[in-house]
């Protein structure tokens, strides 16, 4: 079946036909300075489509959400969400057809990667028996595929480049249509950007942005500084789904409208400089408990796509009763023996997160704990905990409480070598070497392996010092703790840590 969409007027007054078809093969990608319509123009592309093909919207900023009213989008809201739901959610929406809107508004820059890169994954992973068409329109595209590290963290960085990845070079034989939306080409992963085949070229001024824009559409150079003139919603198209020649056309009406509107001048209110000074700098009212923040409760679909599958999880065989305390103590020892196992492998300590995490599930499923596996978070503290080599007996101990609250300052991925460097001081054991620091960050780095030693010591947890030999100690501020002197130089961990 062949579609064509109408998505404005060309220059001419003729109508401006996308072939949705060719769309769902090629893949597009949308680029504009802030104000010149990119969001407007996915807004038409999704009110054009939606009684075609399911989509799904990766919307950083929750402009999408009026779609739900209109055309039906269930909107997940990700931040009341796990990054272990939201991927099963995106498997059920996919399994069952369902367009969906998720919301990341309300979640800083690293958990709006982590859990779009979650529930892209689900979508990836889906059975081959659900391999049905869908569009992927991921507005602000550089966020989520950014072309140079930032200031979030290495692992998410690359969970969310990871999923954009295989989102435009994997996800055509899996029936995903990657619609990408990006302020500056510079700031994208070229591997993301080079996957699409259809352009629209919104207003930008740089000249790189207009040089590299013109090289896209196949325009002399000459003719790059006519993106400085185009109007807001107004875009150059290129494309075997637009049109084989560049061709300008302008973006038509949309039936919603954003949530955020773009503000407008309002003359300021009138008040005295009093007034204004007794309102302003009056005393602020106490801070209120804040409450979990929950998922909307107008679309039950989520619901009912969740409980479906929970309810075949949850169906199993009557078996005698057992103390509470005590099933959930032996099925904490299955899950710590899995993960044992797995930490056991000879490359576990250099692996990321995301692909140790999807190991332990598969592991503990075939142990029979498929509804008692940890989310990803819960996972992050256990594997903290396993490569600090720390024991149920030591967590009980009053003094490595204060170790864990000491801990929970620093970054997730850091926090198990601090433990581990606490561990070594308590026992009275030597410093750890640098190649042991850095087995525990997950690194082969030496040279990161003691720049983690002095940041940790530039947020006031430890200080450092070399004894007449050259050997590290280490002493934990406020505990008194201290490591025994250790040669950082060490290749091996001393067996007594082992």
């Amino acid at each position: 079946m062949t579609v064509a969409i109408e998505m404005g007027q060309t220059t001419s007054g003729a109508p401006a036909a996308l072939d949705l078809e060719e769309l769902l093969a090629t893949r597009l990608l949308v680029q504009g300075n802030s104000g010149s319509g990119k969001s407007h123009l996915l807004r038409r592309l999704l009110e054009q489509s939606a009684p075609w093909v399911q989509q799904t919207i990766i919307d950083p900023e929750g402009d999408f959400v009026s779609l739900a009213e209109r055309f039906g989008h269930l909107v997940i809201d990700a931040e009341a969400h796990t990054e272990r739901g939201l991927q099963v959610a995106g498997e059920r929406a996919r399994m069952h057809r369902v367009s969906t809107v998720l919301n990341l508004e309300g979640l800083d820059a690293e958990n709006q990667m982590r859990r779009a890169a979650a529930f892209l994954g689900g979508l990836f992973d889906a059975p081959r028996d659900h391999w049905y068409p869908m569009l992927v329109v991921v507005d602000e595209a550089q966020l989520f595929a950014p072309a140079v590290a930032g200031e979030v963290s290495d692992e998410a960085r690359k969970l969310s480049l990871g999923a954009m990845t295989n989102l435009m070079c994997r996800g055509r034989k899996r029936g995903l249509a990657g619609v990408i939306a990006t302020q500056r080409l510079a700031k994208l992963a070229k591997n993301v950007a080079a996957e699409a085949s259809n352009f629209l070229m919104g207003r930008t001024f740089l000249d790189i942005d207009m040089a590299r824009a013109a090289d896209l559409l196949g325009m002399e150079r000459r003719q790059a500084e006519s993106f400085r003139d185009l109007e807001r919603g107004q875009f150059m198209a290129l494309g075997p789904a637009l049109s084989r020649r560049p061709l300008g056309l302008r973006i038509g009406t949309t039936e919603t409208s954003p949530r955020n509107a773009t503000p407008r001048l309002m003359p300021l209110p009138e008040a005295t400089l009093d007034d204004v000074r007794a309102t302003i700098l009056a005393a602020p009212p106490p801070e209120p408990v804040r409450a979990q923040r929950r998922a909307p409760s107008s679309p039950d679909l989520l619901g009912q796509l969740m409980a479906a599958k929970s309810a075949a999880l949850e169906v199993r065989p009557d078996v005698p009763e057992t103390p509470i305390a005590e099933e959930l103590a032996a099925r904490r020892e299955r899950v710590d023996r899995v993960l044992q196992a797995l930490m056991a492998e000879p490359d576990a300590g250099f692996r990321v997160v995301g692909v140790l995490y999807q190991e332990f599930v598969v592991r503990c499923r075939i142990e029979g704990l498929g509804a008692a596996v940890p989310d990803l978070d819960d996972f992050r503290r256990m594997l903290t905990r396993a490569r600090a080599g720390l024991g149920s007996e030591m967590a009980d101990d009053d003094g490595w409480q204060d170790v864990s609250v000491r801990a929970s300052i620093l970054p997730d991925d850091m926090q198990g070598v601090f433990m581990m460097i606490a561990r070594a001081a308590k026992e009275g054991w030597p410093c750890p070497s640098d190649a042991a620091i850095a087995r525990a960050y997950g690194s082969h780095s030496l040279r990161r392996a003691r720049r983690l030693l002095s940041y940790i010591e530039e947020q006031g947890l430890i200080v450092c010092q070399l004894d007449g030999a050259g050997r590290r100690i280490v002493t934990l501020v406020e505990l008194a703790w201290a490591t025994a002197p250790g040669d950082p130089n060490a290749e091996e961990v001393p067996a007594e840590q082992a």
